[in-house]
């Protein structure tokens, strides 16, 4: 087929133990899923049906590239989140069969402009342009656990420069990995290659250029980011 000119190449991530990539379609990413995030953002933390959003699939960040300071903000902050690589098509999944469309999982960085973010949300408007800008979606090797769960003790870390800043349980999530995929395949049809975002726990904060944000994620490859100059 002949293009007027080059299409966007697909963007992609490498898969723990395989030559082979995992090719990304599309990136979800859940709002509000820890209760300690909850009210640290101002909010009183309910069950209510999660909600989602979205960035391009092309604002991808591998471990170990450097991101430079965003446009438009001055308070851009670092959010470490387990992210579910989609294996299997489906819609309107039931709880109890959403792990059968589990590929794998990775370890991730869901980049903010939070000053953006609180001022469209104060207005009632989309989050996009605070949420999915160039380079936002940090996103570690995918480990591959088809059909399984990870733990609940399960620890997700985030260090700046080697300082503590985010740490909790996958107990905490409001809405557990199943309850995801169950809610969002009752939207859009989910398939291969899509990216979900669960959710960040309390201790978002602030990054600098020349900064070092590193996320860990017990028993999934780590994924480490450096702030460069504005760009």
């Amino acid at each position: 087929m002949d293009y007027i000119f080059e299409p966007t190449p697909v963007s992609s991530l490498p898969v723990a133990g395989e030559t082979g990539r995992f090719p990304v379609r599309r990136i979800f990413c859940v709002g509000r899923n820890y209760a300690d995030h909850i009210r640290e953002m101002g909010f009183q933390p309910e069950r209510e049906p999660p909600f989602f959003f979205t960035k391009p699939a092309d604002a991808l960040v591998q471990d170990g590239e450097t991101v430079a300071y965003p446009p438009l903000t001055e308070n851009f902050h670092h959010e470490a989140e387990l992210v579910i690589a989609i294996g299997k098509e489906g819609a309107d999944i039931p709880v109890e069969k959403a792990l059968e469309h589990v590929y794998g999982y990775a370890t991730g960085n869901d980049l903010t402009r939070r000053d953006i973010q609180i001022a469209l949300r104060d207005r009632g408007r989309p989050w996009d342009w605070s949420k999915a800008f160039d380079r936002s979606a940090v996103c570690g090797e995918i480990t591959p656990m088809p059909g399984k769960a990870l733990p609940d003790e399960t620890r997700v870390l985030l260090t700046v420069n080697g300082e503590t800043r985010q740490d909790a349980t996958l107990d905490l999530l409001i809405w557990s990995v199943p309850e995801i995929i169950a809610a969002l395949s009752s939207s859009v049809t989910i398939r291969p290659g899509d990216l979900v975002y669960t959710g960040t726990p309390a201790g978002v904060g602030t990054m600098v250029p020349g900064d070092v944000c590193r996320v860990e994620i017990s028993g999934l490859a780590p994924v480490t980011t450096t702030i460069g100059p504005r760009g």
